[in-house]
Parts: structure tokens; sequence; C-alpha cells
């Protein structure tokens, strides 16, 4: 059956077991979430609604993996323009660089493109060099200096999480096919986004079971030392156990992966935290039932993905 299903999804074996194992922890979920709402409707309800919403979310990515892999390109893509909206609209944006603000979205395609191709060198610079140095260019020529620093700060910032960071799952996907003998680029795109969305519900089980010291308590409150703590080590033990299998990583290397994905993902987290504790807003948006919006659901990302992939190519790239 796992060969058949290999042959017609055209995906490498490991990432088809990887898959299938990823559904069926989905529905032992879905299961117990049943029988808590059973016994209390109204406390369990924000968990039946993530659950929920997890049915979508892992739906879509099973979908953008399994047709091919522009497919896959067009998804994420999608995900970083959802994101980079997300973060538009909550910032405060002077009048007269609205205009400008077409060219922020226009660099969600044109990034994703320099991954489409393997095009390192202008993937590496397109957003941090000159979209960096454009937009206050722009805006200075357009002659308007009050809140100059901030309007340029923030635009800079938020193309640089929503665009440039999250297009590096983009950039694992594409190179990892020379680079990954294993599981080939979907296989290094499963492991950094599955290990890094464990990452966030292992630290917020551990956190509800055991957390007594704030780590950041002015930034998220909720967050714990010992959620913390708890996150990264089984974070690292699942990579230890899914990295052979997905990558031509052995155990150690593996585990320390895990490790970087647990420690960034929480950085990562607490960073998207604090932008929206400064804006005054508790989620980024409302288009995920439970969680929040596409901000919320791949905050973790947006450090764990370059975090991963330049782990990766420093230590596993010829």
């Amino acid at each position: 059956m796992i060969a058949t299903l290999s042959a017609a999804l055209g995906l490498p074996r490991p990432v088809v077991v990887a898959t299938l194992g990823l559904w069926a922890v989905l529905i032992a979920a879905s299961a117990l979430v049943l029988v808590l709402r059973a016994r209390d409707g109204a406390r369990y309800r924000e968990l039946t609604e993530r659950t929920a919403s997890w049915w979508w979310m892992i739906g879509a990515f099973t979908f953008a993996i399994a047709a091919n892999q522009a497919v896959a390109i067009v998804f994420l893509a999608i995900v970083s323009y959802l994101a980079l909206k997300e973060y538009l609209s909550l910032i405060p944006t002077r009048r007269i660089d609205r205009g400008l603000l077409l060219f922020a979205y226009l660099a969600v395609p044109v990034q994703y493109f320099w991954a489409a191709v393997d095009w390192y060198n202008m993937f590496i610079v397109f957003v941090p060099v000159w979209m960096f140095l454009f937009f206050p260019a722009l805006m200075a020529l357009r002659g308007d200096t009050q809140n100059f620093l901030r309007a340029v700060g923030t635009l800079s910032w938020g193309l640089m999480l929503t665009v440039f960071c999250l297009s590096h799952l983009a950039m694992l996907l594409v190179s990892g096919e020379v680079t990954n003998p294993v599981g080939g680029g979907v296989g290094l795109l499963f492991f950094v986004v599955v290990l890094a969305q464990l990452n966030d519900v292992a630290q917020y089980t551990w956190g509800k079971l055991f957390g007594r010291h704030k780590v950041t308590p002015s930034v998220s409150p909720k967050k714990t030392w010992e959620g913390l703590i708890g996150g990264v080590l089984t974070t690292t033990v699942l990579a230890a156990l899914l990295g052979p299998y997905l990558t031509p990583m052995d155990y150690l290397w593996s585990a320390l992966a895990g490790f970087v994905i647990g420690v960034s993902g929480f950085l990562g987290d607490i960073n998207i935290s604090a932008v929206k504790r400064d804006l005054g807003v508790k989620d980024s948006g409302g288009l995920i039932p439970g969680h929040g919006g596409i901000l919320d659901r791949v905050d973790s990302l947006t450090f764990a993905a370059p975090a991963f992939f330049h782990f990766f190519r420093y230590f596993f790239t010829p």
C-alpha cells in the first residue's frame, strides 16, 4: 500500500509514511477531544475549535505537498501573502505610503520565484538588501518626513518576517531535491513544519501541566520555563526519531536540528507576541477558529524556517 501511494503521488516513501503517521496522530487527538467535549463542552470549546482547524490546515498542507512542487510553492506563497496582509492591517500606516504597499505585495511572488528557480544568491539578498533600500528611498522621495523612521522600520520588518523568513520553506523544498537523497525537498519541508508546529503544542501542553515560572511575563504571560524546556526537549527527541528517516542527518545531528527548531520557534512566537502586545491586539486575525490569524499560526516558523534552512545548508550542502 505504501509503495503504491508513493508511486501514485510521486513522493518519497518516508514522506508518505510520515504523513500517514501525522494523520493518525490527528485522528487520535480528535477522538480524545470528543471524549473531553462530551464531559464538559463549554470548558473544552476552544480545544474543539483548535482541533477542527487542524483538520483543515493539515489537509491543505497534505494536498500541497502531494500535488507537485509548483503547487506547494504557490501554497507557501499564499501563506506568506496572507501573513503579510494581516501584518499590514495591524500596523499604523501613513496615508502617503499606502500606494507603496502594492510593491510590498509584489515582493511575495518575486521572492518565491527566486526560490522556485533555486537562485540562492538573489533569494538571499532580494528582500534584506534591495527591498530594504527601495522602500526608504521611495518614501524619502515623496518628501514626508513625519514618522519616517517608524514607517520604514515597520514595513521592512514585516517584509522580513512574512516574506523573506517564510520563503525559506520554499527554498528548502526546491534545494532539498539535490541535497536530501533520503526524502527530497518534501522531506525537509515536512521535517521543519511539523516539528515547529508540534513544538508549539508541546510547549503549550508542558506549560499547562507544570508551568510555574514565567519566561517573558510582559510579552507572553502564558509562556513558562517549564513549558519551554519541556517543549524543546520533546521536539529534540522527535527530531532524533524523524530526522534519519526523512533527511540525511543521523540521530545526533537530527537531535541538534530539533533543538534549533525548538528554540528558534519559541523566539519567533514571542517576537510576534511582542508585536501584537505593542499594537494592543490579542490575535493577528480571525481566519483560523481557535488559533487566530495566519500570522498567529506561522509565528514560530518565521524564525524556525530560516534557522533550520541555514543550519542544514551549512552542515549538509556540499
